[in-house]
């Protein structure tokens, strides 16, 4: 046998292989639907040993987060008025969920019994006829209460679904870092001209620390400023004490004239007058005996 036969052989040996398999790997059910594919082969049927527990496929479609949250939802998804709400069905309704919530944690049911409570209440007071009160005035409905709740409740939550949209930080947006690589050139800052100012400040405040002050000695007669006040008032009957002080010349000269002021005031040459307290202040020649 050639080598081409012995090829045609293997051939013909492979391709009956794969026609006819020598072991079924196939399950007997033909047409069944299979319950799931474990390690990619179809499951048509639970193993016996299979334990699941009972809460294991339990599903719960709503999940509220207190008694008004669930009882608004019931009133909105019927589309029922807030403001006139059908006690009778919005009661069954809510204490249908509360069963079903009391089975599985009777701790979480404990708060949602307490509105049921509330529920039946109010659906008692409207079975009764309705009386006026002393003043004349028709009573209360029975549901204003929890109607004010609602509203409150459902402005709360308003709020807080807004706030929730707005965008935060690790949620919706992350805060970039950036690295910014540093020169091995130092870069000094630059001179504001206020620094500048500041700076040019202190040196005039530091160069007045250490000047030199020159006292200089001036030679003033107080009899001569003596006869200058009496012969201005001479022309004058009154003259108001501020007006016989030359400020211009400086501090020494207005001393001096001041104690001139007083040795004429002391020889009884002149007379210093006030009306009243806090009065201008005048200066006079005084009246001699004859």
């Amino acid at each position: 046998m050639t080598t081409a036969d012995e090829a045609r052989a293997a051939q013909e040996q492979s391709d009956a292989a794969l026609a006819a398999p020598a072991t079924d790997s196939t399950t007997n059910t033909v047409d069944g639907i299979a319950f799931a594919r474990l390690y990619g082969e179809p499951l048509f049927k639970l193993p016996q040993d299979l334990y699941i527990p009972p809460d294991a496929l339990e599903v719960f479609l709503e999940t509220f987060e207190g008694p008004l949250d669930l009882l608004l939802y019931l009133i909105r998804k019927q589309n029922f008025n807030v403001l006139d709400i059908p006690m009778a069905d919005v009661t069954a309704q809510y204490l249908g969920y509360v069963e079903q919530l009391r089975k599985t944690n009777l701790e979480l049911a404990a708060e949602y019994l307490l509105m049921a409570a509330m529920l039946i209440e109010i659906k008692s007071r409207m079975l009764l006829p309705v009386k006026k009160a002393d003043t004349g005035e028709e009573a209360e409905d029975p549901r204003a209460e929890l109607v004010r709740r609602l509203l409150e409740y459902e402005q709360m939550k308003l709020a807080a679904q807004r706030l929730d949209h707005l965008p935060q930080l690790g949620r919706d947006f992350l805060r970039a870092d950036v690295y910014i690589e540093q020169s091995i050139t130092p870069r000094f800052p630059d001179v504001n001209t206020d620094d500048l100012r500041s700076a040019w400040a202190d040196v005039i405040k530091r160069a007045k620390l250490v000047q030199h002050h020159k006292i200089s000695r001036e030679e003033l007669s107080v009899r001569e400023h003596m006869s200058v006040i009496l012969r201005r008032l001479q022309g004058a009957r009154f003259m108001e004490f501020s007006e016989l002080f030359d400020t211009t010349r400086g501090v020494p000269v207005v001393v001096v004239n001041f104690i001139a002021m007083l040795e004429l005031s002391r020889e009884s040459l002149i007379e210093i007058t006030q009306a009243e307290p806090f009065a201008p202040i005048y200066v006079r020649l005084a009246y001699l005996p004859a």
